[in-house]
Formats: structure tokens, C-alpha cells, sequence
């Protein structure tokens, strides 16, 4: 995709100038004649400029972006002119990046441009899917109701994101403080009770002598384990950011016992709510597809979704592909064939995405609740052991005195 800077008048004999963005010089004038503009000059942007201009932008809170499509569906219902709902919004928008941001957006909307073209200079802020139904909401007259689906589908988003969070934060907190409380343990309170049972000379126990070797180790190899263990996530993260790491990590994520049927039914959810919003809004099929499968946050799924979307391209349905990739559940795939042939794709697809996000909403639930005396037992258990191990000595030794 490039910029075209432009020049023209519209039916009424006015004369307007902007940018459009498009594949080509003829993609960019012909999308100008159906906006009814007689384009008297057109010519590229600059990459230097171009790449000047996308470069703009910060990744902004969802939150944030949700608050800011809402207030602004509002606006533009109440039928405040486009640029004076930009203006009012940057002006009271307490994020400096994101003011600045909608700040360059109502300049590109003043000049001429689009919303849509005005806000894919910002790719950080606002992504494909943001951009791609703005422009489906202006080429409609829409644009108030694509701003309302647009707050919604991030509202609930955020959401999804929060259980995944959920899911996967409390057990690794409540193994890395118990991890922290054995190692003090090992570290301070083991050395203690070793130095006395050297000085009295008996004979340990074998689960002493482990805990006691376990102590040793750790106070000898400290810094070696901390090293090894920063390392290690470094290693980790580097492998994923790879193509094949990503494939690899996120394959064993939704093969985990519990976790995994969590994970790919957010997935699911996911992918329904994108695609029912995207369609539900004038997107084509393939380009919602294609946007759907970048948004997936799971390289198994985006690989599902673009092997679908090259089927259909092959003139094939989306649920026979969806069905052979194996990631989808057969109830998805009969309910989008069924939305396909009814031609309510769209309906159904939200259907699926409310019915997923419920049993979520109840699967995280339910993994909260079963974790919590788990990890509380296995704590007890190992914290227990230790006590118990440096019990035994001193057990031992007051029933020889008796």
C-alpha cells in the first residue's frame, strides 16, 4: 500500500486536496471517481516522508482506544462534524502520545484526507482491523455504527485478554513466591539447624542429609542458578520471537491438559467476534480474513485462518477448510456452514463468540477455583517436608534420652 497526494474538485466545482491510500496510482484515482472527485494531479508520497509519517504513533492502553471509539461513536451520532470531534477528543485526552495522535489525525482530516488514510499513518495506534472498518463505515454512511461495533469488539477484547491473564497469572505468582519462600528457607533457616546437628554428631536421617545437601547446593551455587534462570528466559524469549519457536510454544499452549482448552477456546471466541465484526461492517470476506488471522495471537490459528482464506479464494466455502485444519470444534464449523448457507454468516459467527466467551468466563472460573487449594497443598507439602526432615534429628535423639 502507498500514498497518493492529490488535487481535484468535487461535483459542486470545489476544489479539494488530499492523500489516499492505495496499491497504485490507478487503484487511488479510481477510488476518487467513486467519491465522485475529478482528480486534476496525483502523485506518490515520498517514502522518506511516507515512512516519517507511519513511524508516528505509540501503542496505546485498549482501554483507552475502547473509551476513545465510544466517546467518539457518541459525537459523530449527535452529529458533530469529524473534525471537531477530533479536536475535542485530542483536547481532553490526558495520554500525551495519544493526544498528539488524534492531534495529526484531525490535521490529515482537515486537509482532505479520510479517516481511514488519516489514521493508517498511525499504524501503532490504530491496527488493520481499526482502519479497514472506519473505511467500510465512511464508504457506507455508517460511520457512527462501525465506531459502536468498533467499541464493543475491543470492550470485549480486553476482556478476553483479562482471562487470559487470569488463567495463567495466579498459578506462575503463586509458584514463584513458593519457589522464593523454599529457597529462603534453604538458604537462611537449613544452615542454622546443620551447623547444630554437626556439632552433636549423630547420625542424620536421609530426608535430613537431602534437605541439608539441598541447602548446600543452592547457598554454593546461587549466583549460578539466578544466572542460569535470567538465561534461560532470555533464550526464551528469543526462540519465540522466531517463527518456528512461535509455532512450536504455541502448538504445546493448546495441547496443555487444562490450560490449552481454555486458550483455544478464547481462540475461537476470538476469531468469531473479529470476523463477525468485520463482516457485520462491509469488510470483504478475504480481507477480513486475512485481518482476523494477523489478530489471532496464536501462530496455529493465524496458520488455520490463511489456509481458509486461501480455499476461498479457490472459490470453497469457510467451513469446509475452517473443518480440515482441525483447530476449530465441530459445532464452529457446522455453525458457520449453517450461517453460510442461510447467508447470516455474521449472526452466527456472534452467536459462536457470545456462547465461547461464556464458557470462558466459566472454564477460568472453574481453573481459579481448583488452583487455589492445589497450589496451597503443594506449598504445604514441600514447606512441611522440610520442617519435618529438620525434625527428625532432634525426635530421634529425645527418644534415645527417654
Amino acid at each position: 500500500m502507498a500514498t497518493f497526494a492529490f488535487s481535484g474538485r468535487t461535483r459542486s466545482g470545489e476544489a479539494i486536496s488530499g492523500e489516499r491510500v492505495a496499491d497504485n496510482v490507478e487503484a487511488a484515482t479510481a477510488a476518487l471517481r467513486r467519491e465522485q472527485i475529478q482528480v486534476t494531479r496525483i502523485a506518490a508520497v515520498k517514502a522518506k516522508a511516507e515512512t516519517k509519517r507511519a513511524v508516528k504513533g505509540k501503542r496505546v492502553a485498549a482501554k483507552n482506544l475502547a473509551v476513545f471509539t465510544r466517546q467518539f461513536s457518541v459525537m459523530i451520532d449527535a452529529g458533530l462534524p469529524l473534525v471537531q470531534c477530533l479536536d475535542i477528543l485530542g483536547g481532553q485526552e490526558e495520554d500525551k502520545g495519544f493526544a498528539k495522535v488524534i492531534g495529526d489525525t484531525r490535521a490529515d482530516v482537515e486537509a482532505g484526507a479520510s479517516l481511514a488514510d488519516a489514521m493508517r499513518k498511525h499504524p501503532k495506534t490504530f491496527d488493520a482491523l481499526y482502519t479497514n472498518m472506519i473505511a467500510a463505515g465512511e464508504a457506507g454512511g455508517i460511520l457512527d455504527t462501525i465506531l459502536k461495533r468498533l467499541a464493543v469488539y475491543i470492550e470485549k477484547n480486553v476482556k478476553l485478554i483479562g482471562q487470559v491473564k487470569s488463567a495463567m497469572i495466579y498459578p506462575i505468582a503463586v509458584l514463584t513466591i513458593s519457589a522464593g519462600v523454599v529457597a529462603v528457607i534453604l538458604w537462611k533457616v537449613i544452615p542454622t539447624f546443620a551447623a547444630m546437628f554437626a556439632g552433636l554428631g549423630a547420625e542424620l536421617p536421609l530426608p535430613t542429609r537431602v534437605v541439608i545437601w539441598m541447602s548446600n547446593a543452592l547457598v554454593k551455587f546461587m549466583p549460578l542458578v539466578i544466572a542460569g534462570l535470567v538465561a534461560a528466559a532470555f533464550a526464551f524469549r528469543q526462540y519465540y520471537a522466531t517463527s518456528n519457536g512461535r509455532h512450536v510454544v504455541d502448538r504445546i499452549l493448546l495441547r496443555l491438559p487444562v490450560l490449552g482448552i481454555i486458550l483455544r477456546k478464547i481462540a475461537v471466541a476470538r476469531f468469531c467476534r473479529t470476523l463477525s465484526t468485520l463482516i457485520s461492517s462491509g469488510v470483504p470476506i478475504l480481507d477480513g480474513l486475512e485481518i482476523t488471522a494477523r489478530t489471532a495471537g496464536n501462530a496455529i490459528v493465524e496458520d488455520a485462518v490463511m489456509a481458509t482464506r486461501k480455499s476461498i479464494e479457490r472459490g470453497e466455502t469457510v467451513s469446509g477448510p475452517l473443518k480440515e485444519t482441525g483447530v476449530f470444534p465441530p459445532m464452529v464449523t457446522q455453525m458457520i456452514g449453517v450461517g453460510e448457507a442461510t447467508g447470516a454468516l455474521d449472526t452466527m459467527l456472534g452467536k459462536i463468540a457470545d456462547f465461547y466467551e461464556e464458557e470462558v468466563d466459566t472454564a477460568v472460573a472453574g481453573l481459579l477455583t481448583l488452583m487455589e487449594p492445589i497450589m496451597i497443598a503443594i506449598l504445604g507439602v514441600i514447606v512441611g517436608g522440610i520442617v519435618i526432615a529438620m525434625y527428625m534429628p532432634i525426635f530421634s535423639m529425645i527418644s534415645k534420652l527417654t
